[in-house]
């Protein structure tokens, strides 16, 4: 069975050798063939990268972008190299990211990167001939986790149109909800942003929002969220990203999601969180059909098969 619908094969051939560094980098109809290649992957295992090698660089922790990476490319029958500890490397030794990215371009066919600093993800595209992907820069963009979203979104709601989305938490540093928030606003969304005032979404998003014409509304209230709301978007006040500790240790309890949520907003709502959690959603949730946060993970695993098999033009072999 063909991995690319026939109608698609054109669009998924111009991937091949493209990097993944912003969501603006996507129109929406490759964002929408991205989604529809990834249903493919919930049963495809054909070795379709033996013999290829993805260079796995995170100089920041990772649990679930790092892993599922990883097991993306070992089930399409490719290897992985890397480091998760830049400590170990000779960036110790003061090599710069530059020759960094020329010297790993020599072991492999594609460069996975997290790196703390915004726009280190354009740097090392602009560095290497091979497909780099941005695994999360800093508080800037993190793509392949907003085709997740996108992907988990789609198969729950049927749909990505006019949805209405409320995300809570951080929206400041929260990498993940600026490109969720930003691709959405193609879809005549309407978005609740809620946060504490030291968290607000950065200006330029709420710029951007405004003139794609998706509507939102700020909040620093949880009470904000109306009743019908078809996702909640939560996200966790991220300790590593403060450099006040006081400021953080201020607004690091702001919101606690618990089952006494869905007799405001009702059973309807879909509960999405980018994981690691902390305090900000009760396990007394867990059990709740519509929290979709594992599964929204383990969805991360077909929607990395997928893009890894277009970037490395595997989809039409």
């Amino acid at each position: 069975m063909p991995i690319v619908p026939e109608a698609l094969r054109d669009l998924a051939s111009s991937f091949e050798g493209r990097s993944i560094i912003s969501m603006r980098d996507f129109s929406t109809d490759e964002i929408l063939m991205i989604l529809e290649v990834a249903k493919s992957f919930e049963s495809e295992r054909r070795p379709l990268l033996q013999g290829r090698i993805l260079g796995s660089l995170f100089f920041e922790p990772s649990t679930r972008t790092r892993i599922s990476f990883d097991t993306a490319m070992k089930r399409l029958g490719g290897q992985v190299i890397g480091f998760v500890d830049p400590s170990s490397t000779s960036l110790e030794k003061g090599e710069s990211l530059d020759d960094t990215i020329r010297v790993v371009e020599g072991y492999c066919d594609a460069i996975i990167m997290r790196h703390p600093f915004e726009g280190a993800a354009r740097l090392a595209d602009d560095t290497t001939r091979l497909p780099v992907i941005n695994g999360g820069d800093g508080s800037n963009q993190h793509p392949t986790q907003t085709f997740l979203d996108l992907y988990t979104l789609k198969k729950a709601k049927g749909t990505l149109e006019g949805l209405k989305i409320a995300f809570v938490g951080d929206l400041k540093f929260g990498r993940t909800v600026h490109s969720l928030a930003e691709t959405m606003a193609r879809f005549s969304p309407k978005l609740h942003l809620i946060s504490p005032p030291s968290l607000r979404m950065p200006r330029h998003i709420l710029d951007e929002l405004a003139e794609t014409g998706g509507g939102f509304t700020e909040s620093t209230d949880l009470e904000a969220i109306e009743p019908g709301v078809d996702v909640i978007y939560a996200t966790r006040i991220q300790k590593e990203r403060f450099p006040d500790f006081m400021e953080y240790e201020r607004v690091k309890n702001a919101y606690s999601l618990d089952a006494s949520l869905l007799d405001k907003v009702g059973r309807n709502v879909s509960i999405l969180h980018p994981l690691p959690r902390v305090n900000e959603i009760h396990p007394s949730l867990d059990d709740y059909e519509g929290a979709l946060y594992f599964r929204q993970a383990h969805n991360g695993v077909i929607v990395r098969m997928a893009l890894l098999a277009l970037l490395l033009g595997a989809c039409n072999e």
